[in-house]
Protein backbone atom coordinates (compact mmCIF):
# COMPACT_ATOMS: atom_id res chain seq x y z
CA UNK A 1 0.00 0.00 0.00
CA UNK A 2 0.61 3.86 -0.82
CA UNK A 3 0.67 6.14 1.69
CA UNK A 4 0.01 9.81 1.16
CA UNK A 5 -0.21 12.03 4.07
CA UNK A 6 -2.19 15.50 3.83
CA UNK A 7 -0.60 17.93 6.38
CA UNK A 8 -3.61 19.93 7.45
CA UNK A 9 -4.72 21.24 10.40
CA UNK A 10 -8.79 22.06 11.56
CA UNK A 11 -10.57 24.92 10.50
CA UNK A 12 -8.27 25.35 7.96
CA UNK A 13 -10.71 25.94 4.10
CA UNK A 14 -7.85 25.40 2.33
CA UNK A 15 -7.29 22.08 3.78
CA UNK A 16 -10.98 21.51 3.22
CA UNK A 17 -10.25 22.18 -0.03
CA UNK A 18 -7.79 19.86 -1.04
CA UNK A 19 -9.04 16.87 0.86
CA UNK A 20 -12.17 17.33 -1.18
CA UNK A 21 -10.44 17.60 -4.28
CA UNK A 22 -7.86 14.61 -3.71
CA UNK A 23 -10.99 12.01 -3.18
CA UNK A 24 -12.25 11.59 -6.25
CA UNK A 25 -8.31 11.34 -7.42
CA UNK A 26 -7.61 8.65 -4.85
CA UNK A 27 -10.89 7.00 -5.95
CA UNK A 28 -8.95 6.92 -9.61
CA UNK A 29 -5.73 6.26 -9.01
CA UNK A 30 -6.93 2.97 -6.90
CA UNK A 31 -9.31 1.93 -10.10
CA UNK A 32 -5.94 1.78 -11.78
CA UNK A 33 -3.63 0.60 -9.41
CA UNK A 34 -2.26 -2.01 -8.41
CA UNK A 35 -1.10 -1.68 -4.96
CA UNK A 36 -4.11 1.03 -3.21
CA UNK A 37 -3.06 3.99 -2.24
CA UNK A 38 -4.36 5.00 0.83
CA UNK A 39 -4.47 9.19 2.47
CA UNK A 40 -3.96 9.79 6.08
CA UNK A 41 -4.78 13.56 6.76
CA UNK A 42 -2.20 14.52 9.74
CA UNK A 43 -2.81 17.84 12.01
CA UNK A 44 -0.01 19.67 12.24
CA UNK A 45 -1.53 21.14 15.39
CA UNK A 46 0.00 18.06 17.16
CA UNK A 47 3.65 18.82 16.61
CA UNK A 48 5.56 21.66 17.79
CA UNK A 49 8.02 20.30 14.83
CA UNK A 50 5.27 19.97 12.02
CA UNK A 51 3.65 23.40 12.88
CA UNK A 52 7.41 24.67 12.49
CA UNK A 53 7.67 22.80 9.12
CA UNK A 54 4.67 23.38 7.24
CA UNK A 55 2.70 25.88 9.33
CA UNK A 56 2.55 28.78 6.36
CA UNK A 57 2.34 26.47 4.01
CA UNK A 58 -0.59 23.77 4.49
CA UNK A 59 -2.25 22.23 2.74
CA UNK A 60 0.07 19.74 2.03
CA UNK A 61 0.77 16.29 0.02
CA UNK A 62 3.12 13.81 1.07
CA UNK A 63 4.26 10.74 -0.11
CA UNK A 64 4.89 9.11 2.96
CA UNK A 65 8.10 6.55 1.27
CA UNK A 66 9.71 8.96 -0.44
CA UNK A 67 9.32 12.06 1.04
CA UNK A 68 8.41 13.85 -1.87
CA UNK A 69 6.00 16.76 -1.24
CA UNK A 70 3.53 18.80 -3.23
CA UNK A 71 2.66 22.18 -1.94
CA UNK A 72 -0.82 24.35 -2.23
CA UNK A 73 -1.96 25.24 -4.69
CA UNK A 74 -2.68 22.45 -6.59
CA UNK A 75 -5.52 20.86 -8.86
CA UNK A 76 -6.99 17.20 -9.46
CA UNK A 77 -4.43 16.92 -13.13
CA UNK A 78 -1.23 18.31 -10.45
CA UNK A 79 -2.52 15.69 -7.98
CA UNK A 80 -2.93 12.74 -10.26
CA UNK A 81 0.76 13.56 -11.73
CA UNK A 82 2.00 13.52 -8.36
CA UNK A 83 0.94 10.37 -6.85
CA UNK A 84 1.55 8.87 -10.32
CA UNK A 85 4.89 9.99 -10.38
CA UNK A 86 5.41 8.52 -6.66
CA UNK A 87 3.80 5.39 -7.17
CA UNK A 88 4.68 4.48 -10.81
CA UNK A 89 1.05 3.60 -11.72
Amino acid sequence: MSVFILYSTESCHLCEQAQALLVPVLNHVNAMAQTPVRLQVQDIADSEALVARYGVRIPVLCYAAGGQELAWPFDQAQAFAFIQSCTRI
